[in-house]
């Protein structure tokens, strides 16, 4: 009876496995499924385009003629390129002053709006996110002419101090600058949402304990806030850094590169080596080495901040 009584038990217990292992493969199938036209999205228009640009880096092609390979010529000519390393200069200098600016903007605003209450906080989140829901080239459009040194709105307002017209987009110690303001302005509204949504899940008993332990404002800013907000620190600076990098929109409407290639970035370099020029060859070489760059940024950002899980600090009672 004991013997009967364990073969139906071990009976049992391997239907009850495969059922089981049949129910997993079935999920994991949907799952696969649902994910398929993401999958194939990126295939075709993110990996084949990529490989493909890695493959024509190694020849030179003028879009007409047959490709001839040419090995690593073109990669040996980047690194003697001078517009290609002013547009690596420009491109820094634009990224420098870009990502500090979105992210200490993002995070006041976010700070300011969920200190408000009620409607006024909804109304504060809409007119901060109105911007970004604005078309690059609209919004640019729209700033190339308030910028317009005769009837800009920028130069009304300097002439009512009584500050003389100034070319903003055709000077190039102001050119880039003017560039920055507008990229900054139309995604902080966005940025600000996501910090919200992390400030509002910071738990509030982390506050009480740090008053207890007679912290100010500033005490609980860095000691509580920051690193609750770590991970979403983390994947706003690295979206930004790889957004800094891939700047043209902007460009190509308010300065076209100028003045002086003061604002001529890399992605717009590498547009007109490809559009202007028919180096299309070259212009996937200077593609290729822009890619690894933004990878190995993106990568430093995130072994070097470590999105970890986050842990208030709690100062020491005296």
């Amino acid at each position: 009876m004991l013997k009967m009584g364990t073969k139906e038990e071990q009976k049992s217990s391997a239907t009850i496995k495969k059922k089981t292992l049949n129910k997993n493969f079935g999920e994991a199938i949907t799952a696969y499924l649902m994910l398929l036209p993401d999958i194939i999205g990126l295939a075709v228009f993110v990996f084949i385009p990529m490989l493909y640009a890695i493959y024509v880096s190694f020849h030179q092609w003028n879009g007409l003629t047959p490709m001839e390979f040419i090995g690593l010529d073109n990669y040996k000519r980047l690194l003697g390129d001078k517009d290609f390393l002013n547009s690596l200069k420009v491109t820094f200098t634009y990224a420098i002053i870009y990502i500090p600016s979105v992210y200490c903007i993002s995070l006041g605003l976010a700070l300011v709006t969920t200190s408000l209450k009620g409607k006024l906080e909804v109304f504060a989140r809409m007119a901060y996110f109105i911007p970004y829901s604005i078309s690059t080239v609209v919004a640019a459009l729209v700033w190339t002419f308030m910028y317009s040194p005769k009837r800009g709105y920028f130069n009304e307002i300097l002439k009512l101090f009584g500050i003389p017209n100034q070319s903003f987009l055709a000077d190039k110690n102001q050119a880039l600058l003017s560039v920055v303001a507008v990229s900054v302005w139309l995604i902080v509204g966005y940025n600000m949402v996501i910090f919200i949504s992390a400030l509002k899940d910071v738990p509030k008993t982390y506050y009480e304990a740090a008053e207890m332990d007679g912290a100010n404002a500033i005490q609980k800013f860095f000691n509580v806030t920051l690193p609750q907000i770590k991970n979403t620190t983390v994947f706003i600076l690295i979206v930004t850094t790889i957004g800094s990098f891939q700047v043209f929109d902007q460009i190509k409407i308010m300065t076209n590169g100028g003045p002086a290639k003061a604002t001529e970035v890399t992605v717009f370099r590498i547009y007109d080596q490809a559009f202007t020029m028919y180096d299309f060859g070259y212009s996937s070489t200077m593609a290729v080495a822009l890619f690894m760059l933004i990878m190995g940024l993106s990568y430093f950002q995130f072994r070097s901040m470590g999105a970890t899980e986050p842990k208030a600090k709690r100062g020491k009672k005296a």
